[in-house]
């Protein structure tokens, strides 16, 4: 481990929770749409389905998750700049994390 991967550890990232009612309902959508797809996956596997059609459906699933993610980050920076309460260099950090993760 690095200095600067310790540093990060120790860096308090601020905790926001989203409180936009239809950002919710989207990202929710989203999840139960991946959701039922996974489960298409293994019914696909249980049926030998090809490889082709079950690799479609893991990328429908996965394009599903990474917009609820998206939607996510994209809705709790708007609502952490009109809120203006948060710490702006500790939420761009969060936030940059965060993209990260969907890298």
């Amino acid at each position: 481990m690095t200095a600067d991967e310790s540093a990060d550890e120790r860096v308090p990232t601020p905790a926001h929770v989203i409180t936009d009612p239809d950002a919710l309902n989207d990202i929710r959508m989203r999840l139960r749409r991946a959701q039922g797809q996974v489960g298409g996956v293994l019914a696909m596997l249980d049926d030998g389905r090809s490889c082709q059609d079950i690799v479609t459906q893991l990328a429908a699933a996965n394009k599903a998750i990474d917009r609820a993610a998206f939607t996510l980050i994209a809705t709790g920076l708007k609502e952490c700049l009109t809120d203006g309460q948060e710490d702006a260099d500790a939420v761009a950090t969060q936030l940059q994390k965060l993209f990260m993760q969907m890298a």
